[in-house]
């Protein structure tokens, strides 16, 4: 009997099982995946995860159905089998917070990836600048400190021993600081009286001199530095994030702070084939437009959201609290703020990116026009539902740990909330914020998102 296909309204993993369509005659053959244990990502009567015989994938690597309802009845003529000897299949994975052109760019430039120390990371630099030119730009990125035995960021008097005139500037994992050296500080004009940029910190050693670090839009001061990448090479950095990607695994991606630029040439590397991964993006505020009327979309590449950062990152150091030495989240004395952006004092420390006039505006405009808006901050929603004028018992809900939590308003944004230790420590219920209400629109909901992290934001 000859195996029959489903039609293109068949049934998809994760997602809900429709009636039976007609089945039309194979005219090409399928691959079966069978003898696993393969998750729908979809739950049995019973509410534990569904599991199936087999999967059938067409030609162009879509699912087609899977077994059962669809019978075994088949010939090995009409079937390339995939035997799973045991093995696990999943739904493809989506990763929830990327950015698909630094992604690329990592891969293209020094990657610092998996750098153990700073010692290890001085050898790198050593290593990539053997035989270029005196003077010229080394651009690499992904380093983090977190777990080096040295306990702290590099700085520049870490890399100027082995980089001479050479202008070096390492990214580090989380995009939201760089370390340079002393060459590339001198050519940016940096100096030790040098006035921090709105947004942004360069930071100093105990004697006020710089230090190399430069924290959120103090990157940007070294920016004119590193050669401004044509429409081949931004092309190219996203094709290699996206092969990446697909190559372990990963299926889609939600792709952050998108620029105007790259969506045409997403739209154009899809179309060529050149970019294996579905992509759903929120652009930067200056891209609003795109967002709004879902330009450059194509069959797997979703333009739907507006992206703002309203502080820096833990690790980083420049998301707003309260106490700025050593920045520990487990130190009683570091505390996050229990009032929305506005609310938060002048002198809080930390690094605010956009205004509340500012993020305002954006979110009114995305409100108006019913599309979502992404806004950074230190949190990932838990969905934890929140009744406006009812007290939550954040002691209950946090425990003893200090953990970052927002308010996440309808589909508009994130407001940044906290409680610190000694707070909890106190017990609950405490009120939500006043004005709180005032936030809502008529049938809007609202939830409090709970996380934590230690070197980047999560979306939410």
């Amino acid at each position: 009997m000859r195996l029959a296909l489903l039609s293109a309204a068949g049934l998809l993993l994760a997602a809900c099982a429709p009636a039976l369509p007609t089945e039309t005659e194979a005219t090409e053959k399928v691959t079966v995946f069978t003898n696993g244990t393969i998750y729908t990502g979809l739950t049995d009567p019973s509410g534990a995860a569904q599991t199936v015989n087999g999967v059938v994938v067409g030609e162009d690597g879509r699912i087609l159905a899977t077994i059962p309802p669809m019978s075994e009845d088949w010939s090995e003529e009409e079937i390339n089998l995939i035997d799973l000897g045991g093995a696990f299949l999943y739904p493809g994975f989506t990763d929830a917070h990327i950015h698909l052109q630094g992604v690329g760019e990592r891969e293209l430039t020094l990657n610092l990836e998996g750098t153990a120390s700073v010692a290890e990371l001085v050898t790198r630099v050593e290593t990539e600048l053997v035989g270029k030119p005196e003077g010229s730009v080394l651009v690499g990125r992904g380093w983090i400190e977190t777990g080096w035995p040295e306990g702290r960021m590099p700085t520049a008097t870490d890399i100027d021993p082995v980089s001479g005139s050479h202008k070096v500037i390492l990214g580090r994992s989380d995009g939201h600081a760089l370390v340079v050296n002393t060459a590339a500080l001198d050519a940016a004009g940096i100096t030790d009286q040098t006035a921090d940029p709105s947004g942004g910190k360069i930071e100093r050693d105990a004697r006020g001199k710089a230090s190399g670090i430069l924290i959120d839009a103090a990157m940007g001061l070294v920016q004119p530095l590193i050669a401004e990448p044509d429409d081949a090479a931004v092309s190219l950095a996203l094709e290699t994030g996206a092969k990446l990607y697909a190559s372990r695994g990963w299926t889609g991606a939600h792709n952050m702070s998108v620029s105007a630029r790259e969506a045409p040439l997403m739209a154009a590397l899809d179309g060529e084939g050149r970019l294996p991964l579905r992509l759903y993006n929120a652009f930067d505020s200056s891209a609003f437009a795109i967002a709004e009327t879902r330009q450059h979309e194509t069959g797997t590449i979703t333009n739907r959201a507006v992206k703002l950062y309203m502080d820096g990152a833990l690790g980083s150091r420049g998301a707003v609290h309260e106490n700025n030495t050593g920045y520990a989240l487990d130190s009683d004395t570091s505390s996050f703020y229990t009032a929305p952006l506005q609310a938060i004092p002048d002198d809080a420390r930390g690094l605010f990116y956009v205004s509340s006039t500012d993020s305002g505006r954006v979110l009114a405009a995305s409100q108006a026009t019913g599309f979502p808006t992404t806004t950074s901050t230190v949190t990932r929603a838990d969905g934890v539902p929140l009744v406006p004028g009812q007290p939550v018992d954040f002691g209950k809900l946090l425990g003893t740990q200090q953990k970052s939590i927002a308010l996440v308003v309808g589909n508009t944004g994130s407001y940044p909330l906290a409680i610190s230790r000694a707070a909890l420590n106190q017990g609950g219920p405490f009120s939500v914020v006043p004005g709180f209400p005032t936030l809502l629109q008529p049938g809007e909901s609202a939830t409090i998102a709970v996380g934590e992290s230690d070197d980047g934001a999560f979306l939410v």
